[in-house]
């Protein structure tokens, strides 16, 4: 025999089923018996079955109807059935049988070579099936598991998804660890009921690579770790058996990865190597997922840098600026504000340069530092707006940008604004919220004639306890939202700063608040005039 198994024999004869189960016992079988239909049901919730041997007459129900219920329910329709009979021997009696479900059909009196190769073909045909089911669910909860590993957006996620992928394809208890730039390890331990977050030594990845003979390469490998080893390296781990590990790794001096499993969960070739690719799933994902990391902080570090580094105190005024990245965004973005103290003005601006990429955040430190120097000779804000415009046509025709001016006279409350394509400011005050004036042209575009500026002016007086607030369009556009629908939102939200006496930064916050996650990145300026 190639192959053995748990057979249940079904025969109302005691003998008969004496007789069969001694040619299965010898063939190494390990045999379980009933005497009835009703026995049959019980067996196969006691036991696990591999192969049914069925008498066609049975005391309470034909043998024929008891295989047709056994293939029909989802737990047993994979279990071969082997009819046997006395009676029914007739070949119209053979082709209802098998028709309506036996996989052979034997009949009185029963050679018992032919019997047991006839059960070996079917239990070889049924494990190659079995296997090649098994497989293919595997491989179909691999492929969810790699998409879901793909889409994880922190490390955290990452192990969780990876640790409850690894369970549902094999099965068994799994371990994931990886260790992301901020040197913390992430243990996620997934036993079926979610994802359990441990704390683990941060020399563990490397001496896990040690044990799975991975070393400081680059690579998979998949190692048996005896359980004794396994403890020393975490002697806190719930681990009661050997433990199956998968260690990878892509890039020389990069800590790795690895996924272990408890007891002998890849006992096959083909395990083993699904196992392979899910570590080398993760490895990647988490390979990715640090590059994003790493240049997404290097973005924002250089974004930062590049905007104003403190604010110039202004008398009788609050002001509070927020300037918020998108968080999906690993590219510089051009958004930016600028608040220059000239002595008895205040010049305020803000502005977004088009586009995401250090190309758009260089042309947006050059505006900002030609702002300074056109602010410098004393220019009015729509001479600065054109000279910038100048500026864009000259050396970055392939550019444009929108700004808003706002020059401010502290003690009067007075303000000009001009606006170059960019979005109208909002003023509060006494209870109520308006916007003035946005629009004009983009900076960029050539003026027709030339001296024609293109420039929207607004002149405006801001009340004691009056609020205006700059934004860039990054705050309000949504998907699917209407502009106008989210302007509105930001009116009415603002309606309350003027009665509540709200603070300029505290204003900052709610409105970041309100707006939650955004798509693009956000420059926000508020100036309050104190109420006295």
């Amino acid at each position: 025999m190639t192959a053995v198994a748990t057979t249940l024999v079904v025969d109302d004869n005691d003998t008969k089923r004496y007789i069969i189960g001694s040619w299965l016992r010898r063939a190494g079988h390990t045999v379980v018996e009933a005497a009835s239909a009703a026995e049959t049901w019980s067996r196969l919730v006691e036991h696990a079955v591999d192969l049914v041997v069925l008498d066609v007459r049975l005391p309470d129900m034909s043998g024929i109807e008891v295989c047709e219920r056994i293939k029909a329910a989802p737990d047993t329709r994979s279990l071969p059935v082997i009819h046997i009979s006395a009676q029914a021997v007739e070949a119209a009696d053979r082709t209802a049988g098998l028709r309506r479900g036996a996989d052979a059909y034997m009949t009185d009196p029963i050679d018992p070579g032919e019997f047991l190769a006839t059960v070996e073909a079917m239990l070889r045909y049924y494990q190659a099936r079995r296997r090649a089911e098994r497989m293919a669910a595997r491989m179909a909860e691999l492929t969810r598991t790699s998409l879901a590993i793909n889409s994880a957006a922190s490390f955290d996620d990452l192990a969780a998804v990876a640790a409850r992928g690894a369970f549902m394809i094999f099965g068994t208890p799994a371990t994931v660890f990886v260790l992301p730039p901020d040197g913390r390890v992430r243990r996620t331990v997934e036993l079926g009921i979610g994802p359990w977050r441990r704390g683990c030594p941060p020399d563990v990845p490397e001496r896990m690579a040690e044990l799975a003979r991975l070393g400081g390469d680059t690579g998979t490998e998949v190692a048996r770790v005896p359980l004794e080893e396994w403890l020393v390296l975490l002697p806190d781990s719930v681990a009661d058996s050997d433990v199956t590990l998968v260690v990878s790794r892509f890039r020389h001096g990069r800590p790795p990865i690895g996924v272990a499993l408890a007891g002998r969960a890849a006992r096959s070739d083909d395990d083993v190597n699904l196992l392979r690719q899910l570590g080398q799933a993760v490895a990647l994902a988490m390979e990715a997922l640090r590059s994003y990391t790493v240049e997404h902080t290097t973005s924002l570090t250089l974004q930062h840098s590049l905007l104003p580094s403190s604010l110039p105190p202004v008398p009788g005024w609050s002001l509070a600026v927020r300037y918020e990245p998108a968080s999906d965004q690993a590219e510089v973005g051009g958004d930016f504000y600028e608040v220059l103290d000239r002595g008895d003005r205040v010049l305020v601006a803000i502005g977004d340069v088009q586009g995401h990429s250090l190309h758009a955040a260089t042309v947006m430190a050059e505006i900002r530092h030609a702002l300074r120097a056109f602010a410098a000779e004393g220019h009015d804000s729509v001479t600065i707006l054109r000279l910038l415009n100048d500026v864009l046509e000259r050396y970055h025709d392939d550019q444009t940008a929108t700004m808003c001016l706002m020059t401010l006279d502290p003690l009067s409350g007075a303000a000009h604004i001009a606006s170059a394509g960019h979005l109208p400011p909002l003023h509060v005050s006494g209870g109520d919220a308006r916007y003035g004036r946005g629009g004009g042209l983009l900076l960029g575009f050539p003026r027709e004639p030339p001296d024609t500026s293109g420039v929207a002016v607004e002149k405006t007086q801001v009340p004691p306890g009056g609020t205006v607030v700059l934004l860039t369009d990054g705050l309000i556009e949504d998907r699917g939202i209407p502009l106008a629908d989210n302007l509105e939102r930001l009116r009415l939200l603002a309606i309350g700063v003027d009665g509540a006496d709200e603070e300029a930064d505290r204003f900052g916050d709610r409105v970041i608040a309100e707006f939650g996650h955004r798509e693009d990145d956000v420059a926000l300026v508020v100036l309050r005039r104190d109420a006295r």
